[in-house]
């Protein structure tokens, strides 16, 4: 009897994880697009044009507080911006989520809200900061009604997507076992609106931030869109620069955060990659 000869085990070749493979094309991405903005801005740009090693060595100036006497310091405006984007989008959020599950649960409220809400979210919110400088004077209650306004459109129509979209076999066995009213809408309408909510929240985070920098440059507000033109006129394009990309950061850490408290607190969404 011939005995049969053990197969060999070769070691597999050594391959990157799916997480890894994803983190490398993103940084080489971002050298590659960092790579092209420098030599365009050499070849092509006048010398005040900001590039990546301009913006580097402004870097620990503007984050030191170098300014000119004057001037508002660039944490004092990262402060007033970040204070108001956070404030507006609490209200946004929750006075959006609130009208939305009252839209689409009730049929009233719908006929009545759903025009004018849609017609709010397709203008742009912008065009209303004239508009409100009448009504508000020029104040910080200008900024913090229009990122308001701006974070609370777009919730508040995915909400009212999501409630609408909610199978009608589940309100028919909560009524048959004698629910609420309250109990059908924040426990079974709005739990199967999270998806559309999370949807309706990173929205917002860049309406929010748009109007908020837009508004502190009309009404010349102190935060970072004041300092934005103020670097831009006097042609200090990589002190500007540092300001953009820290807007750019809050709004990549916003949804960074939104997406950790998903995880944690809602383990049954998946969202895909």
């Amino acid at each position: 009897m011939t005995s049969v000869p053990h197969a060999v085990a070769y070691p597999r070749p050594w391959r990157l994880g799916a997480g890894t493979q994803r983190t490398l094309i993103r940084i080489g991405t971002g050298v590659l697009l960092l790579v092209l903005w420098e030599v365009l801005v050499r070849w092509l740009a006048p010398p005040f044009v900001a590039r990546p090693v301009t913006v580097a060595r402004a870097l620990p100036h503007v984050l030191a507080n170098h300014v000119p006497a004057g001037t508002p310091t660039f944490w004092g405006s990262v402060e007033a911006t970040v204070i108001a984007v956070f404030e507006g989008l609490a209200i946004g959020v929750t006075g959006g989520a609130l009208v939305g599950l009252t839209m689409g649960r009730l049929r009233t409220a719908d006929r009545l809200l759903r025009f004018y809400v849609s017609a709010f979210f397709a203008m742009p919110i912008i065009a209303l900061v004239p508009v409100m400088t009448l009504w508000f004077g020029y104040s910080n209650t200008v900024r913090l009604a229009i990122v308001s306004l701006g974070a609370f459109l777009p919730v508040c129509l995915n909400v009212y997507d999501g409630t609408r979209s909610v199978p009608s076999s589940f309100v028919e066995v909560a009524q048959s076992y004698h629910a609420r009213w309250w109990n059908v809408w924040f426990g079974i309408a709005l739990p199967s609106s999270l998806p559309y909510l999370l949807a309706g929240f990173r929205l917002a985070v860049g309406r929010v931030l748009v109007g908020a920098v837009v508004a502190e440059y009309i009404v010349n507000l102190k935060g970072l869109g004041s300092m934005i033109v103020f670097d831009s006129r006097t042609f200090h394009q990589p002190q500007m620069m540092v300001a953009v990309l820290v807007l750019a950061v809050l709004g990549v850490a916003i949804n960074g955060v939104a997406d950790l408290a998903t995880r944690r607190f809602l383990p049954w969404y998946r969202r895909s990659e």
